[in-house]
């Protein structure tokens, strides 16, 4: 496996035991939906919340929250859409953002909630 996708899995591994912590009800793990992957996919309270994780062994050129781009924020939403109508879910539905700087012998995680409200571009 390459070294990113070792960082990555990784990094899921860590916001999963996050998300448990919390409370949250995991439903799905990379699911993927057309040409876009749903990293974690969970039940909070009312909410069906889709979850994009982002690692990096560093924030020197970029925080990975700011990976999430317009054209990504897009794909999830529709993949999310999906998801709701084919399950015919009642929830409301909400993307969260888990960001994660990992070193060699420890971490730190950013979990931004609701992350996508009132981004635009």
């Amino acid at each position: 496996m390459a070294k990113h996708n070792e960082l990555g899995k990784e990094g899921e591994e860590i916001a999963l035991a996050h998300l448990r912590k919390l409370g949250y009800e995991i439903r799905s793990t990379n699911h993927v939906i057309g040409k876009a992957e749903l990293d974690i996919i969970a039940i909070d309270g009312n909410f069906i919340v889709f979850i994009e994780v982002k690692t990096r062994a560093t924030d020197v050129h970029e925080n990975p929250i700011e990976a999430v781009n317009n054209k990504k924020r897009k794909m999830m939403i529709a993949a999310a859409d999906t998801y709701i109508i084919e399950r015919n879910l009642l929830y409301e539905s909400r993307f969260d953002i888990i960001s994660i700087i990992k070193g060699s012998n420890n971490h730190s995680l950013e979990h931004v909630t609701d992350a996508f409200n009132g981004l635009t571009g």
